[in-house]
């Protein structure tokens, strides 16, 4: 066979991407060796009419340039093909995937953002100390969630998010949940099988790092979850809250609950208008203080209210969960009402797409709702854990196996 000078570009590897692989430019080489569930990203510096990315003898790619991604440790045979008639080529080559040096952790390793919308957990999940700013935030939220820690944070109320990511690529195994993401819900002990406690589901996005850089700025893809067809379920939506104005003059409720009911203002694209009240457990800022603006305006899907007054005054809400796709909506107990599966991505117009892994995970709250005493609806996160990664002598539990309330 003839070998042909292709100049091949390898692109910047960094976090997830395998920097041990040289720069190539003078043709592509036999053989590459790098750890399983990394990448190796390849890109052809001629064109041609098509091209033809194959490994073991299957057609994986008719781009230009393709990343290579595996999960099993072997030799993989790869060729790369340009259809031309006048300049046609066609080079094979292997790619041997090996078993990491450092063994990978199953936990996230870091966290990117951290953005909550005002609420009554805000600036204490986690603790905010005078003279904080957004990056000793970060590291306080980095330090909760990351590895076992399994300190509660909160997202706030409806848009407010956190980004993480793994020290891996969690791969997108077709059948299987791949990752799951612990909250606090529970259910209401007087009828359980009503699914119904406190449940307050935020919505999943994922991303797969295709540029190879490291940071969470590829495209951002939503796991549909059982509500995300459905009429009541509002895509598109945003919503700005404001902070108070100074010598706004608190507003209590007669109940007795809520000590100002005009606390922080919020308005959506929808057109309407309506308050983050503050109530009596909870007397410190909600509206994030390390944040120098007036305003914070999020975006994204908004879920139909799930809270029922079953007291019909006020005093006792019920919020039911969702059946699938959303975190904080079941208790940790069911593992697999927990867990998500990469391939439920869909893109911003509702189809699915087809990732082979995730670099990136965002989680925000999904409701926008205000359940008297009880306060704005706040997803809560503790920890997320990789479900094809065990940590030696430790094995996690395999969701599908575990007995649950499946969807």
């Amino acid at each position: 066979m003839k070998r042909i000078d292709l100049i091949f570009l390898l692109l910047p590897m960094l976090a997830g991407c395998t920097s041990e692989i040289p720069m190539v430019n003078l043709g592509i080489d036999d053989a590459y060796y790098i750890p399983r569930m990394s990448k190796l990203p390849l890109e052809s510096a001629l064109t041609g009419e098509k091209y033809v990315w194959t490994v073991n003898g299957d057609t994986v790619s008719t781009d230009r340039s393709y990343i290579f991604l595996a999960r099993e440790e072997g030799t993989y045979a790869m060729s790369f093909e340009i259809v031309d008639d006048s300049t046609p080529y066609y080079f094979e080559f292997t790619v041997t995937v090996l078993h990491e040096e450092v063994e990978y952790s199953p936990y996230i390793s870091r966290v990117y953002e951290y953005c909550p919308a005002p609420g009554q957990f805000v600036n204490e999940m986690p603790k905010y100390e005078p003279g904080d700013t957004y990056a000793d935030i970060l590291k306080k939220c980095e330090e909760s969630i990351s590895g076992t820690n399994d300190v509660m944070i909160t997202l706030g109320a409806y848009g407010g998010y956190v980004t993480f990511g793994f020290d891996h690529t969690v791969i997108n195994v077709v059948g299987e949940k791949d990752f799951r993401i612990w909250g606090n819900a529970f259910y209401e002990l007087t009828n359980p099988d009503a699914r119904g406690g406190s449940a307050e589901p935020g919505i999943v996005m994922v991303s797969y790092d295709t540029n190879c850089n490291g940071e969470p700025d590829d495209e951002w893809y939503e796991l549909a979850g059982s509500e995300y067809y459905k009429p009541e379920t509002l895509h598109d939506y945003s919503i700005t809250y404001s902070r108070p104005e100074p010598g706004h003059i608190p507003q209590e409720d007669e109940t007795g609950y809520l000590d100002d009911v005009t606390y922080i203002p919020w308005r959506d694209s929808e057109g309407m208008t309506g308050y983050v009240a503050k109530n009596i457990f909870h007397s410190q800022e909600y509206f994030p203080m390390w944040e120098v603006g007036e305003k914070l305006t999020f975006w994204g899907s908004r879920l139909a209210p799930n809270g029922i007054d079953l007291s019909e005054t006020g005093r006792y809400y019920v919020l039911y969960a969702y059946d699938y796709g959303y975190v904080d909506n079941h208790p940790n107990d069911f593992a697999d009402l927990n867990s998500f599966d990469i391939s439920a991505a869909v893109d911003s117009a509702g189809k699915h797409v087809s990732l082979p892994g995730i670099d990136f995970v965002r989680v925000y709250t999904g409701l926008n709702q205000y359940c008297g005493w009880l306060g704005e609806t706040s997803t809560e996160i503790a920890r997320a854990c990789d479900l094809h990664i065990e940590l030696p002598g430790t094995p996690l539990p395999n969701p599908l196996n575990n007995q649950s309330l499946s969807k």
